[in-house]
């Protein structure tokens, strides 16, 4: 059994080991370090003579798929940390030292999708490694492309459906068939005032107003949640679909 495989091994007897009892989550940690070595790939620097590659990562899970791992995280990050080092090894790909793998939690993923940061850092003595920017944080999902995190702060959201492309604004932007409304739907089914997209520090929140025939994310009837790239939304039949732009 190759070294790789082995440690993919080792990853897969946490889960059906000290994991078993506990983990629920569609995050399977084999998955994540084959988009470490992924995100390794993609994001080599050449130098005269070598092929040098990301030395730090950072793992972002939803609330949910974190808590899954609370216990095991030490013994996951020194696999992931192996698996990631034996991959350069194996490729010919340069580090500046051993792999870090850090896990961190970001409300703005589903249960599911976890994000992956990778970072080329020169650490010195006691030196933390700098923050990274969340627009080149990578999210992968079961059912989607990879796609990148992008930071509220920084992105403009959009509603597109119903042959509209629709640009938020402002801290809150109400959707119903009454022409007072920011987003006037035309469906018998919506409510005079359906629901509400507000401004958060997180981001954007959808909010049901009370409205008669309900409001649906992703399938399901909210009374509040939170918004992602791509989530599906329906006022009464009318389906938009929200997305954040760079």
């Amino acid at each position: 059994m190759s070294v790789l495989r082995n440690l993919e091994a080792k990853l897969e007897g946490l889960v059906e080991g000290a994991f078993s009892r506990a983990f629920k989550s569609q995050v399977q940690p084999v998955e994540i370090a084959h988009k470490l070595v992924k995100e390794m790939e993609d994001r080599k620097t050449v130098s005269v003579s070598r092929t040098y590659v990301p030395n730090h990562y950072r793992v972002f899970l939803s609330p949910k798929d974190r808590a899954q791992f609370e216990g095991y995280e030490d013994a996951l990050r020194k696999e992931l940390s192996d698996y990631v080092l034996e991959h350069a090894r194996a490729e010919g790909l340069a580090l500046v030292s051993r792999p870090q793998v850090e896990l961190e939690t970001d409300e703005r993923l589903a249960l599911g999708e976890f994000g992956i940061q990778a970072q080329l850092v020169d650490l010195h003595d006691d030196e933390e490694p700098s923050g990274g920017d969340f627009g080149h944080t990578m999210v992968y999902s079961p059912d989607r492309e990879a796609r990148p995190l992008i930071s509220p702060d920084s992105a403009r959201a959009v509603l597109s459906g119903a042959g509209r492309r629709l640009v938020l604004g402002g801290e809150a932007m109400v959707v119903g068939r009454s022409r007072d409304c920011d987003i006037r739907v035309d469906d018998p089914n919506v409510s005079r005032r359906h629901a509400e997209l507000r401004r958060t520090p997180e981001g954007w929140t959808l909010v049901d107003l009370g409205s008669t025939n309900g409001t649906k994310l992703n399938g399901r009837r909210v009374d509040e949640a939170p918004l992602s790239p791509g989530d599906d939304v329906m006022f009464g039949l009318t389906r938009y679909t929200f997305e954040l732009e760079p």
